[in-house]
């Protein structure tokens, strides 16, 4: 029996929509409420067909982060390649190979990490002025100019700002992309679309194993040209599907245009559905903005630091550095880490390959995951599954034996199928919708800049762990990330709330009213009311439909 506590009294909420009085305007609010029922009752077999264009679109706006997946362990690989290090590295006497220096290799990765920070500072501007589809448009064109750069680098200076100026439109596109994706979307949907992002990362990566794979036996410059131009064959196509892409609904009503929010919601959804009502999701978009005008009047990234978006900022910053601490790492630099503990660039190359495969199995397993468990209990269960992974890598350093190495090479891969599994994909569900709608893409592009900026401090002291230059700690590298990520795992138990099947107005209340991250999961809301004195009633146990 479900039993009462907690109980909340707020304001309500209904204030003004093109000039109308909300607390008077019953049949908006009615119809707000019929399109949040609507939404949540949705299987998702009828979401599907219901939303099959808002799929497509997702998807295709999703794929831009496929360049920056595949550039991410491109440079990771390439420090493997005998040719790349002849070319842009320096001689070791002491073991008699060619190597880039970490200063350089540290250079290059932040060098990308910077251009990001700006990337997404400048996407977070454009994408609420001008909306997602003009802000990837212009990235894209970008992307496709700046690869000459990295293509055509005669030394290693050159190649840094190449890598600078790629990360700027690499920037925009992790801020474009996970807001879109949930907004064009109904509630069943969005951890599917949002995660699929990650599937993009994974697909890049595999790609550039690939690539290295194939091109690591080659002599001369082309070993390295070859996989630096492949980057040219993702921006043409997707610029091409991106022009013909509707705007976000929620960017329209966000700037007072209700016509055109429904022109673009009937375009991501399919014609002729007697059971769906266009007006009714229109309002209910409607009402949550207004829900969250009452509660923050602001848009500026100074309103992400106010009142109950502080908390809100903090969670979203938060799950973005727990990707950078909790040894994600170690699978970038998969093919150099094993190198460097003494598997031949082939061998590693081919493993790179087995690695990213098994992440995009395990990207698609999240899918069926996040159906049946929560998104908290999934991000927690994963950080504690890579945390005992890196402790047996670790460990096994000390054997030194060739099988030590192969087995750290096995362990390697089931870590990276337990974060593709778990933490990775949940992160992009748990980002767009623990932000609110208002401030969505200036929420983040703070947590992804701090994410980048962390990367900075990451990379860093990766490259100094594993360089024969360096410190070369080898495996037991895996010991200080197994530190970070069990310090991000109890950051997570105590701060990571549960979005599981809300709205975005259930969430808003939610945070407002301050209820305990590891209550949201129990917790009831109505956001729907006639009047302004009614009640709104928080009550912390068992939610109707977890009630048997």
């Amino acid at each position: 029996m479900e039993t009462e506590k907690d109980v909340y009294d707020a304001e309500r909420v209904h204030e003004h929509v093109d000039g109308r009085d909300m607390r008077h305007d019953a049949m908006l609010i009615e119809e707000a409420k019929h399109g949040a029922n609507a939404e949540q009752r949705m299987t998702l077999l009828k979401a599907i067909k219901l939303y099959p264009k808002a799929i497509s679109w997702s998807v295709l706006l999703s794929s831009t982060l496929i360049m920056e997946g595949y550039d991410l362990a491109l440079l990771g690989s390439l420090y493997a390649s005998p040719a790349f290090n002849k070319k842009f590295g320096t001689y070791n006497a002491v073991n008699g190979k060619w190597a880039v220096s970490a200063a350089w290799q540290s250079g290059l990765s932040n060098g990308a990490r910077a251009g990001e920070i700006f990337g997404l500072i400048f996407a977070g501007w454009i994408s609420d002025r001008y909306g997602y589809k003009i802000t990837t448009i212009g990235s894209l064109i970008l992307m496709i100019t700046f690869i000459f750069v990295l293509f055509f680098a005669p030394n290693i200076q050159v190649l840094v700002v190449g890598e600078m100026l790629c990360g700027i439109p690499w920037g925009a596109f992790q801020s474009v992309t996970p807001a879109y994706a949930s907004e064009v979307a109904p509630v069943v949907l969005r951890p599917y679309l949002t995660t699929f992002i990650n599937m993009c990362w994974v697909i890049g990566q595999f790609f550039a194993a690939a690539v290295n794979k194939a091109s690591v036996g080659r002599a001369g410059e082309w070993a390295y040209k070859i996989p630096f131009g492949a980057q040219w064959v993702w921006p043409v196509p997707i610029l091409i599907g991106v022009v013909f892409a509707p705007e976000s609904p929620w960017w329209y009503v966000r700037r007072g245009n209700r016509e055109a929010a429904k022109a673009s919601l009937l375009r991501l959804t399919s014609r002729y559905d007697p059971s769906f009502n266009a007006d009714e999701t229109i309002a209910m978009i409607e009402h949550t903005n207004e829900l969250e005008k009452r509660l923050k009047e602001g848009l500026t990234y100074w309103d992400c630091f106010k009142g109950i978006d502080l908390r809100r900022t903090e969670i979203v910053v938060g799950i973005w550095l727990v990707q950078t601490l909790g040894g994600q790492n170690l699978m970038g630099y998969f093919a150099y880490f094993l190198t460097q503990a003494g598997m031949d660039a082939s061998n590693s190359f081919s493993l790179s390959m087995g690695q990213y495969a098994l992440g995009m199995v395990g990207t698609a397993g999240s899918w069926f995951l996040m159906s049946r468990v929560g998104r908290r209990t999934i991000h927690f269960s994963g950080l504690c599954g890579q945390l005992l992974i890196l402790i047996i890598v670790g460990s096994l350093s000390f054997f030194g034996t060739n099988g030590s190495v192969w087995v750290i090479g096995g362990m390697l891969i089931v870590f990276t199928f337990v974060y593709d599994f778990t933490v990775g994909p949940v992160t992009y569900s748990l980002i767009s919708e623990l932000s609110s709608t208002r401030l969505k893409a200036k929420t983040i592009v703070l947590a992804r800049a701090g994410y980048n900026a962390s990367n900075i401090f990451v990379n860093v002291m990766t490259n100094y762990q594993l360089s024969s230059l360096a410190w070369n700690w080898g495996a037991r590298t895996a010991y200080f990330w197994a530190g970070t990520c069990l310090l991000s795992a109890i950051w997570v138990f105590f701060r990571l709330p549960e979005p599981k099947g809300r709205t975005y107005a259930e969430l808003d209340l939610l945070f407002e009213h301050r209820v305990s991250a590891r209550k949201f999961a129990e917790t009831e809301v109505d956001p729907f009311s006639r009047h302004l004195d009614d009640e709104i009633r928080l009550t912390t146990g068992r939610r109707p439909e977890e009630m048997g």
